[in-house]
């Protein structure tokens, strides 16, 4: 429950319901990070970072992470079932996904990797548009404009470099939005990403670098990534780092909007380190048997982030059984829509694939059109 940041400290703001909360080591073998509520769903203040919410509003984030999850177990399973090519899990990742896409104003931009579906629900992107691009019928499935939700890249670390570009031209119109990157902590070793570092310090861009440190870069541990815990990076390139309890969503606001209003003020880039665990596979092509023991899953299940926030809610009386039970009624006809949608989804054209390349043709793209279109006769010419 100590802070271990290089960000500028801030006023602290409010009452203190825990003395003491900053003093001491944080528990054995854990990093130290801003923590807002415990793994047990007790409430405890920090001096650097402070939230006050309201009932209603912490109901609004444990029902962002109940439904985010139950969409996500529904794409894993409709993935095994032979619906989707791939999927890539967030379980575990609810709180840190929620926590920071609630910090976001409409008028930010976010560019995501392709694990960010708890972002794009928090930037009101239909779940089921998130689903196409993993069943092959589409390139994204939604308008990045709409939402000023960037479309999903699988290009490792390079959409830091899209974000750094995109703020350094909001700064130079001069609006006060900001924009936000997330990334892994496998990224955090792409050149893209420390290029992005770079420019984003020199130029001062209003961005917020947001790695979700879940400690597994597929089957490689964070120790072969970094000597150094990933939020002490951002020293080197001249900007802010402070690490979060990332299963912790109440932290996770509170440090991204913080970050979020430093790059809108014109302070620069910041890097937050949500600390938090993978609790499933990299994507469904993945057995994580195969690299970790079951034991390390088990102490993380312990620090379940709907887990403990609801032990907060039902401590504190911010809900009671007839929100749960509407809630569990909610994500029943988000499971079934979305398994209703991803099966009706209209397969694409097949020559679409040759439109849109050259605005005035071209000879070789023509040709190739015109043997794909043999081709695909072909089949119909053999079923007869």
């Amino acid at each position: 429950m100590t802070v271990d940041s290089t960000a500028a400290r801030k006023p602290r703001r409010g009452s203190s319901k825990r003395a003491g909360a900053k003093a001491g080591a944080a528990r054995a073998g854990e990093p130290e990070l801003v923590q807002l509520l415990t793994p047990e769903g007790e409430r405890v203040e920090h001096p650097d970072y402070s939230i006050d919410l309201t009932p209603g509003e912490l109901r609004g984030l444990y029902r962002d992470m109940v439904l985010t999850r139950r969409f996500d177990a529904e794409a894993t399973t409709l993935q095994r079932q032979g619906e989707l090519g791939l999927w890539a899990s967030l379980l575990g990742q609810e709180a840190a996904q929620i926590g920071s896409g609630r910090a976001t104003r409409p008028d930010d931009y976010v560019f995501p990797t392709y694990r960010e579906h708890g972002v794009a629900w928090c930037r009101g992107v239909d779940p089921t548009n998130l689903l196409g691009m993993f069943r092959g019928v589409n390139h994204g499935g939604w308008d990045p404009n709409e939402n000023n939700f960037h479309l999903y890249t699988i290009v490792i670390g390079s959409q830091a470099l899209h974000a750094t570009g995109y703020a350094m031209g909001v700064a130079k119109d001069g609006v006060d939005s900001a924009v936000i990157a997330y990334f892994g902590d496998g990224a955090s070793s792409q050149g893209d990403v420390a290029e992005a570092f770079t420019f984003s310090a020199v130029y001062n861009a209003p961005v917020v670098f947001f790695c979700q440190n879940n400690q597994w870069a597929i089957s490689e541990p964070t120790e072969k990534q970094t000597r150094v815990p990933l939020y002490q990076r951002a020293q080197g390139y001249g900007f802010p780092g402070v690490r979060v309890d990332g299963n912790d969503v109440l932290a996770v606001l509170a440090v991204t909007k913080a970050a979020l209003e430093r790059a809108r003020t014109g302070e620069g880039p910041t890097l937050v380190e949500a600390f938090t665990y993978r609790m499933g596979a990299h994507t469904t092509s993945d057995d994580p048997t195969k690299y970790r023991r079951d034991e390390e899953r088990e102490l993380w299940e312990a620090k379940d982030p709907i887990l403990r926030l609801r032990t907060y809610l039902d401590r504190e009386g911010h809900a009671d059984e007839a929100f749960f039970a509407a809630l569990e009624t909610e994500s029943d006809a988000l499971a079934k829509r979305v398994r209703d949608v991803v099966r009706t989804m209209p397969d694409p054209d097949n020559m679409a694939i040759f439109e849109n390349i050259y605005a005035d043709g071209h000879a070789l793209v023509d040709e190739e059109r015109a043997q794909f279109a043999a081709y695909q006769a072909s089949f119909a010419e053999e079923s007869h």
